[in-house]
Order: C-alpha cells, then structure tokens, then sequence
C-alpha cells in the first residue's frame, strides 16, 4: 500500500537516512544543506511510502500550480534504495505522486533528474517513468567530467603550462583563506558578469562548516599573493565537482589554473573518486553554450555529460 506524504520537519533524521542508503543521493540532499536557504523557498519535498518504511524521496519545492525539483539544488530526482525497488515500484510511486500532487492543486513538475554520475548503482527508473508520464526536454545542459579510472593526459600546452607555473614557483594546496577567495570570486564576477556568486560568504561557510569533508577550497598562491582557486564538492566516493572557479589576470599569466586543475585532478583519483567534473559550461538551460569555456576543459580531459531538466504536465 504506497502512500504519499509532505516531508515533516520531525522526520529528518528518517530523510537523512533514507539519502544515505539511496542508490542515488548526495550530501546536497541532507537536510543541514536544504536547510540553509528555507526561507527562499515553499519546500515541498514528498516521501513515499510503503505502510511505515521509506520507498523514496523527492527533494522538491513548489510556486503556483508547479512543483519543481528542488530549485536550490543543482539536480534532484526522485532518491530510490538499492534493494526492493524497481522500474514497477517507480511507476506505482508515480502514479500515487501525480493523485496527491492534484489533490494540492498542483498540475506541472518541473524534473531535474541526478546525472548519472553521482549513482551509487544504476538508477534510471525516473527517467523512464518521465518518459511514460510524457516529460519533455526543457533544459539540457552540458558539463565536463573526467573518468578517473581512465583519465585522459593533459594536452601538450596544458603540460608546457603546468611546468611554467612550477618553474615560476606557483604553489596549490587546500586553504582557509574564504574571506580572500570570496573577496576575489566576487570581485572577478561583478567585473565579468555584474553578479555575485549564488552564495555568500556567511552561506559557504556555514555549509563547510555542516559538511567539512565534502565543501573544501583549494588555492594557487605566489609569495602570499593569492592568483586562482577551485571550491570543490566531494559527493561519495563518486564525484569531485568543481563548483566555483576564479583565477586572477596575473594568475592566468603564471598558468596558475593549470597547475591547480591537474593537483585536483590527480589528488581525487589517488582518494579513488570516480569522476572529476569541472561544471556546466551553458547558460539560459543550455540555450548558450560557452565554446572557450568548454574547449580549455577538453583539453583538461574532460567530456560531454548533461544535466537533463524535464517538464511533465500532470
């Protein structure tokens, strides 16, 4: 007997736990990182159930008549277990989800499915059961990811660079330098963008400080001066994502970024991560594609992985 419920505050600690034993969660779903924008959305996240045990989750908010996932997150589709569930069970769940969402008055999903990537073990259930529900493609973009089991060598210019920065004596490590970096990404955003970064200073550190293992900033330096960094999400032993990347004019002349990129790159596979995922290299839901962007990836290493987002009318 499959029901469907409204996620309550008084059952995280069953959320949580329901992430971490899902084939296909990460950290970004835990309620202590959901939780540091709750005022900036109407959570609408949904729990099925089978009698009292947790069949799965969507991580989800809603605005008039739609229920999106999660638009503080990056992706998040429906969260499903290893054992016990299957394409069947997923169409059942939807078909429940779709008669409470009505029942709410709700009759658009906006789906934004987790990139296989970050599975634990095959999960694409969801996607058939979108398919089956008559989902289209909205939005489709495409990021960059290295497979570390198999990775890639650097381009020959992307070499030449990363001996220039060593030879101008460009250190990189992991740093506590926050209010620096964030002084620097933000100033290089307004420049460049005339925006800030999507979190603040006071946001990122309170996630690193709830997450310390998976939010880390990692620097390029020369004599104090600081010339690049990257701000990485460890989701799992799965993906190390590139989340914020800035570098100085200076830094771009020292070859900083390239140096930093490949101690990342080569530091993630030794910690046996799967996949080094650089970010999307789109704007406007994939509609502009930064070609300069995507090529210095590729050169990197990195290839074609999308985050897929699907409109479903109910």
């Amino acid at each position: 007997m499959i029901t469907i419920e409204q996620y309550n505050p008084c059952n995280k600690k069953q959320w949580d736990s329901a992430v971490k034993q899902s084939r296909n969660g990460t950290f970004l779903h835990l309620r202590d990182y959901m939780g540091y924008h709750s005022d900036r959305f109407n959570d609408c996240s949904l729990v099925a159930r089978d009698d009292d045990r947790i069949l799965a989750i969507l991580p989800a908010c809603f605005e008039s008549d739609t229920l999106y996932s999660h638009r503080g997150l990056t992706y998040g589709g429906w969260l499903v277990p290893s054992r016990h569930f299957d394409v069947t069970t997923m169409l059942m769940v939807w078909e429940k989800a779709v008669a409470f969402l009505h029942e709410m008055g709700i009759f658009n999903i906006v789906y934004k499915p987790v990139p296989h990537i970050y599975h634990r073990y095959p999960c694409e259930e969801d996607l058939f059961a979108v398919f089956r529900a008559g989902g289209k493609l909205v939005e489709s973009n495409i990021s960059s990811t290295i497979d570390l089991d198999e990775p890639l060598p650097l381009d020959r210019g992307n070499k030449r660079n990363v001996n220039h920065a060593i030879r101008n004596g460009v250190a990189v490590g992991e740093s506590c330098d926050w209010q620096g970096y964030w002084q620097m990404l933000d100033s290089l955003l307004m420049a460049k963008y005339d925006k800030h970064p999507v979190h603040s200073l006071d946001e990122m550190l309170l996630l690193q400080s709830r997450f310390p293992e998976n939010i880390k900033l990692f620097t390029a330096n020369l004599d104090g001066e600081l010339l690049a960094g990257v701000l990485m999400y460890f989701c799992g032993s799965e993906v190390a994502h590139c989340q914020y990347i800035a570098s100085t004019e200076r830094g771009r002349d020292l070859k900083a970024l390239t140096l930093l990129f490949d101690h990342l790159i080569k530091a993630s596979a030794q910690a046996g991560f799967r996949y080094f995922d650089f970010g999307i290299s789109t704007e406007q839901g994939g509609k502009y594609l930064n070609h300069g962007l995507v090529q210095q990836k590729c050169r990197l290493g990195g290839r074609g992985i999308v985050y897929n987002t699907y409109m479903i009318n109910i």
